[in-house]
């Protein structure tokens, strides 16, 4: 379906439904979409619905349609099916499956609302809902906003729960007993008054044709006997033996490979292009012109992936000039810029905060700037998509969080229907938001368009990957507040800018499409937070600055919550508070219970209050993001003149933890992503063009610097969070807050490198 029929679809349908009940509108929102399974099966296999096939040899396939990039979540989706179907999760086989609408995120699109997450009004409850109908008509299949087992939680538990009964009513009828009477465990059906025992792939054929009961039961979940615990991963197996899993690992007959040279100035073309001594590299075939939504340049079509590098770095190309700041001055000249406009967003305005600031003494107003850098997503595995284009229809094999988005993009570069595009997900080398983006599948259908029906696998060079991606934008923060020594927080201004993510991602992957409404992830991570605060402005001015950004790990959460929780520390001060107890006292909101039972339960972990020697010291920081309560106190070691961090200890609440060993994983890997973002990483701009190529000087945390991670979870929140990003925000203020503790130094700017020296 092209861009322009899917906006109108999804106008129609949301307009059918919020009229109140228009018969068609409402039935098509509770249609389910068709099982995309039934298409291909092979002989003596049956489907169910769109999560489980079984086959007459006793082959269960159950389908995990949310992207797989180390995080786990294909273990946690196939549980919550094989939990309800009664099948032990290692003696399935766990897939992707294909593209379709009917794995659609409700979940994400519904916490996209402007509400903090503890808000349950009417008004937040019924955008809430608004926005899982509108996901319902867009039928976009994402991976993101750590939303995939939330979203999945219920659908998928049901889907075992109906494959079971159908499997158990097919049984009965051939028995000729009660389906009542039967018992499952381990794939078999078992009649316990005749002993006679036959495995589900003797049933079926015969079960899918079965009529589902209407009276189904999900299990409780004393009765469960896979989820809330820890199974182990089911692809780990694959991946500690090399399988060819990845995108990367892709290989077709008569396969060619290629590359991309992308203008290194976003949105300018090239001024003049000498092909000569690229096409004189051996293996090089030809070099093709690329333009797209997402950029232009040129692609190397070759034999083998190093002759397509060598032929890149021998094409000489003259690039047009930049049509944005051009440089890291001109970058802050322009943040600084949009604080003199109206604020796009204002989606905390409590109380009178001019007046309350207007009267407060002199002494009690604490004022402090922040200011973030760009950063790339870094992902391990460099970009790379195989394509291939003939009769009239395009096949893309490649690692994304959006196969639905490709479909659309790639049939619209190609003028081609988006049912005529087949996606097949592989599973990630990192993600984080950047496979969420079609440029990389985009180049490769371009380019495979001109093989002659040829597969081609196009794979980036890190450089290309690194000076091409869509960053995490670039943001400041001017912070003033009233505080009251001895008291607490009588007035919180929050001034935040910062490029649109929304406005970026749009405009380059729904051309034309236009965006409405403020953009969330300005102030997300700010607005949103668990605080009582009597007079309180959050306040988001979205700079236009055309560098391409996207969503990165904990989005607008990365860098507000940096913002907010380090500047709570400077408030603490200037009530002359402990940091801890400054926090629990700004949080007696029964909602905000979760938080301070984390607050509490990192503090117990870390020995927070204890005596800490000279050049030492503890921060500690909360942060609420996806669903999830987390706090974190961090140990800072500058007693060598270097920074070290022994500890990290983090408590997290998603009110549900469904596999407590890769929730903690999860937890950690957010951890060290904020912290490397801290010790070093940032995306520096000269002369239009980004300055960084590689993980010499985008590095990441080294396992030598790497603290010691304690976790504990707890299950208190009363709704299900993420467990993807969450770890990440309060990771980057509890380490400044620590470095302060230990130095005395307060760090507004990062990386922190900038200001004190790191172990290396």
């Amino acid at each position: 379906m092209g861009i322009g029929k899917i906006a109108r679809r999804t106008f129609l349908g949301i307009g059918a439904v919020a009229a109140g009940g228009v018969a068609v509108g409402y039935y098509y929102y509770r249609k389910p979409y068709d099982n995309p399974l039934e298409e291909g099966l092979a002989a003596g296999e049956a489907t169910f619905n769109p999560y489980v096939k079984i086959a007459e040899d006793d082959t269960i396939t159950i389908i995990a349609p949310r992207a797989e990039m180390g995080q786990g979540i294909q273990t946690t989706l196939a549980a919550l099916v094989a939990e309800e179907l009664d099948v032990d999760l290692h003696a399935v086989r766990v897939e992707h499956g294909p593209s379709s609408p009917a794995y659609y995120n409700d979940a994400m699109l519904a916490e996209g609302a402007p509400f903090p997450w503890f808000d349950e009004g009417f008004m937040p409850e019924l955008m809430r809902s608004g926005m899982a109908v509108a996901s319902k008509f867009l039928g976009l299949q994402v991976t993101g906003g750590s939303s995939a087992t939330i979203d999945a939680f219920t659908k998928m538990r049901e889907a075992g729960c109906a494959a079971r009964h159908l499997l158990t009513a097919a049984a009965a009828e051939r028995w000729g007993v009660d389906a009542a009477t039967l018992e499952t465990a381990s794939g078999q059906v078992t009649n316990p008054a005749t002993g006679e025992s036959l495995s589900y792939g003797a049933f079926a054929s015969a079960a899918a044709t079965q009529e589902l009961p209407s009276d189904m039961q999900l299990r409780d979940r004393s009765e469960w006997k896979i989820l809330g615990k820890s199974p182990g991963r089911v692809e780990i197996a694959e991946k500690v033996t090399g399988g060819r899993i990845f995108g990367i690992d892709v290989e077709l007959p008569e396969m060619l490979h290629g590359t991309v040279v992308i203008s290194p100035r976003f949105g300018a073309r090239a001024a003049s292009v000498s092909t000569e001594a690229a096409l004189a590299v051996p293996g090089v075939r030809a070099v093709e012109p690329i333009e797209t939504s997402t950029g232009a340049g040129f692609g190397i079509i070759a034999d083998h992936t190093w002759a397509a590098f060598q032929g890149a770095e021998a094409l000489d190309v003259f690039w047009e000039e930049a049509t944005y700041p051009a440089d890291d001055a001109a970058i802050t000249a322009a943040l600084e810029a949009a604080f003199d406009g109206d604020p796009a967003s204002k989606m905390m305005d409590a109380g009178d905060v001019e007046t309350a600031l207007a009267d407060a003494p002199a002494g009690e107003v604490v004022e402090a700037e922040y200011a973030v850098p760009y950063l790339a997503h870094a992902c391990l595995e460099p970009m790379n998509a195989t394509a291939q284009v003939a009769d009239g229809k395009a096949t893309i094999w490649t690692g994304t969080q959006a196969p639905g988005i490709v479909q659309m993009a790639v049939g619209s570069l190609l003028g081609i229907e988006s049912e005529d595009v087949t996606v097949h997900t592989t599973h990630l080398g990192g993600g984080f938001g950047r496979r969420g983006e079609v440029d990389y599948p985009l180049y490769a259908a371009a380019l495979a368009a001109k093989t002659g029906g040829r597969p081609i696998k196009v794979t980036w060079t890190r450089e290309e990957d690194t000076r091409h991606d869509v960053y995490r934008p670039a943001a400041r923060a001017r912070m003033r507040a009233h505080v009251v020594p001895g008291e607490g927080i009588q007035a919180l201004d929050m001034h935040l800018a910062s490029p649109s993510i929304i406005a970026s991602v749009t405009g380059r992957t729904f051309p034309g499409m236009g965006t409405f409404g403020p953009d969330k992830s300005v102030v997300d991570g700010a607005f949103n937070q668990p605080y009582t605060i009597p007079n309180w402005r959050v306040a988001g001015y979205e700079a236009d600055i055309p560098i391409p950004v996207g969503f990165w790990r904990s989005v607008g959460n990365s860098q507000n919550g940096y913002f907010h929780e380090a500047f709570v520390d400077e408030m603490a001060e200037a009530a002359g508070a402990d940091p801890l107890a400054f926090r629990l006292a700004h949080m007696g909101d029964p909602r905000m219970a979760p938080a301070r039972g984390v607050l509490a339960k990192a503090a117990e972990m870390a020995g927070w209050g204890r005596e800490m020697p000279a050049g030492r010291g503890l921060g500690i920081a909360h942060v609420l993001s996806f669903g999830t309560w987390v706090a974190e106190v961090v140990e800072v070691d500058a007693t060598g003149g270097e920074i070290r961090i022994p500890n990290v200890w983090c408590a997290a609440d998603p009110g549900e933890v469904l596999d407590p060993d890769n929730f903690r994983a999860q937890m950690v890997s957010g951890i060290v992503f904020g912290l490397s973002s801290a010790l070093g990483q940032e995306i520096t701009f000269e002369e239009g063009e980004v300055q960084q190529w590689n993980f010499w000087d985008f590095d990441a945390m080294r396992m030598a610097q790497c603290p010691t991670m304690h976790v504990e979870l707890l299950e208190n929140s009363p709704r299900m969070g993420g467990a993807g990003e969450p770890s990440m925000p309060p990771s980057v203020p509890a380490l400044a807050n620590a470095i302060y503790a230990a130095t005395g130094k307060r760090l507004r700017r990062m990386p922190f490198s900038h200001e004190v020296q790191f172990y290396a």
